[in-house]
């Protein structure tokens, strides 16, 4: 017998093995629809945005993703260490930050916060103090 003959019943002999054995088949498909439906997260960069356009942007955000039935939002704002405002007399440095007045604006707007469970510091490995979850109510 040549050595591709003996090949060739060695591949028919684990084919076999393999389709009377199903269970060893992975199904990727279930997984990614398991994932889908437990908590479906969304992100979004706020970086090189103004107050005011941040605070229409996290709106829209908000009521879109509640609407379309997300659990989670991450919002990238960055820590403002870049930010030019310091020498202007007329803000704070407090005040001048997407960090600090993007969850102001939400907890001060009754129609966001009633779809909101909570509004958290994110975790270290997804931007600490340079972003935030909220958790979306579900419909």
């Amino acid at each position: 017998m040549s050595k591709n003959t003996k090949e060739k019943n060695s591949d028919s002999k684990y084919w076999k093995e393999f389709i009377n054995n199903p269970k060893e088949i992975y199904d990727k498909d279930k997984v990614l629809n398991k994932d889908q439906n437990s908590s479906r997260k969304f992100k979004f960069d706020f970086h090189g945005f103004k107050i005011d356009d941040a605070n229409k942007k996290v709106e829209q955000l908000i009521n879109t993703c509640h609407a379309k039935g997300f659990g989670e939002i991450l919002i990238i704002t960055g820590k403002g260490i870049h930010s030019n405002n310091e020498n202007d007399v007329y803000s704070s440095k407090e005040h001048n930050k997407l960090q600090n007045t993007l969850p102001e604006f939400i907890k001060n707007n009754p129609d966001l916060i009633s779809k909101i469970t909570s509004i958290k510091l994110a975790p270290a490995k997804l931007g600490g103090s340079g972003a935030f979850v909220i958790k979306l109510k579900k419909l």
